[in-house]
């Protein structure tokens, strides 16, 4: 017998309560909707990121600004390349340091951001719908918190240490035998 679709105000199942498919759900639904409105973009999903950081100004070269986006610093010199080309950012020299170059929005950068932003916060708020106004603040504070975290991270050094925590001896788990074995 197939399973009944469940309302959200059932009892969840272990798969409804697991972090990386709850997780996995919400972002696909979000990225689907969202490469959707980026699309337009050089660079899709990535171009915005770094219109986005253009656009704020933040502080630091292509470098650090690769670092921060976890893009490939290869990557984000072809990135930048294509976003010029549109009109959409410049790489100016850096006041402090000349040999390195600060990424700025144009006119045209600030104009397609605005745009791009507002029909991004529709999509948004279409992926939060289930949530009051006040929970969507609350979630978007404590996602900004685990990111911000996550970020800081490094990945390798962390997953060694989860495991260590879990197995101080070093010991790999035991494989579980199935039930037919």
């Amino acid at each position: 017998m197939p399973a009944t679709p469940r309302s959200g105000a059932e009892t969840p199942d272990a798969l409804d309560t697991d972090l990386g498919w709850t997780l996995g759900v919400v972002f696909r639904s979000y990225v689907r909707t969202a490469n959707a409105l980026v699309s337009h973009l050089p660079g899709g999903p990535r171009g915005y990121q770094v219109l986005v950081a253009a656009v704020q100004g933040l502080p630091g070269g292509q470098g650090a600004l690769a670092q921060r986006l976890g893009v490939d610093k290869t990557v984000m010199t072809y990135l930048l390349d294509d976003l010029e080309k549109a009109g959409l950012v410049e790489r100016r020299p850096d006041p402090a340091d000349r040999r390195n170059k600060r990424v700025v929005a144009t006119e045209q950068g600030r104009a397609t951001w605005t745009d791009t932003q507002s029909r991004l916060e529709h999509a948004e708020e279409h992926v939060l719908a289930p949530l009051d106004p006040a929970d969507r603040s609350v979630f978007r504070e404590l996602l900004r918190k685990l990111a911000v975290r996550a970020n800081s991270l490094d990945p390798v050094h962390s997953a060694c240490r989860i495991v260590e925590e879990l197995d101080p001896d070093g010991a790999p788990p035991k494989p579980r035998r199935s039930a037919r074995g």
